[in-house]
């Protein structure tokens, strides 16, 4: 079975307002973001991890979602948040799929080819090639050189992993009092490499409200 953890527990500083129960062609953000994972045939149960204000928003959603089985309360840090979505997964789960709440985009059938890259590897991550021109820009934001993109790639979620591994990785986290901002961070940190699976279709992270504008347009 795949546990997905879903990260809702952001402060959402750079929004100004809680994002991730922003609306969205009709939608909350998160309520989408759920709703793809509950569409995803793969995965057997979904633990969200959440603040307050978006933890009793989701008690509305409930009855729409049956895979949802746990909500928790968040830490501190990133990290924090993730190991107690890891501690609530089913003892049942073989893989644990970890994705950003403020990804609504993601579709059922990316998620499905992430976590079957999983079993086959044991630690795979949902990325795109860069395509863009990248620059060095210094911090009085005059343009210094340019960056060879060849190689580099956009991280994003879900990020999936063997169950056993990634408890294995955040334990590990924690002991050394690391500083981890994504689990492919947190596995490199016990030095097991991770593998992309590229994904063709909008996934982009809500972070500011253009974003929203931007991912209305990608629904239409």
């Amino acid at each position: 079975m795949t546990s997905a953890i879903i990260v809702a527990a952001g402060s959402s500083r750079r929004m100004g307002f809680n994002k991730l129960l922003a609306p969205l062609a009709g939608m909350p953000v998160l309520r989408r973001t759920l709703g793809q994972f509950q569409a995803c045939d793969e995965i057997g149960e979904i633990i969200v991890v959440a603040g307050d204000e978006v933890a009793l928003a989701i008690q509305d959603w409930r009855d729409s979602l049956p895979k949802l089985n746990a909500v928790v309360e968040g830490g501190a840090e990133r990290h924090f948040s993730v190991w107690k979505g890891i501690q609530a997964c089913s003892g049942e789960a073989e893989v644990i799929a970890v994705h950003d709440g403020a990804r609504p985009l993601i579709s059922p059938a990316q998620i499905s080819r992430c976590i079957q890259a999983a079993h086959e590897k044991a630690a795979v991550a949902c990325a795109r090639p860069m395509t863009e021109t990248i620059k060095r820009v210094d911090v009085e934001g005059h343009i210094t050189e340019s960056l060879d993109r060849n190689g580099v790639w956009v991280m994003e979620t879900p990020q999936v992993f063997r169950k056993e591994l990634l408890t294995h990785a955040y334990e590990t986290v924690l002991r050394d009092g690391a500083l981890v901002t994504d689990e492919v961070s947190a596995v490199q940190h016990i030095g097991q490499g991770v593998s992309v699976v590229e994904n063709t279709t909008p996934n982009p992270k809500i972070t500011f409200p253009a974003d929203l504008t931007l991912a209305e347009r990608f629904l239409d």
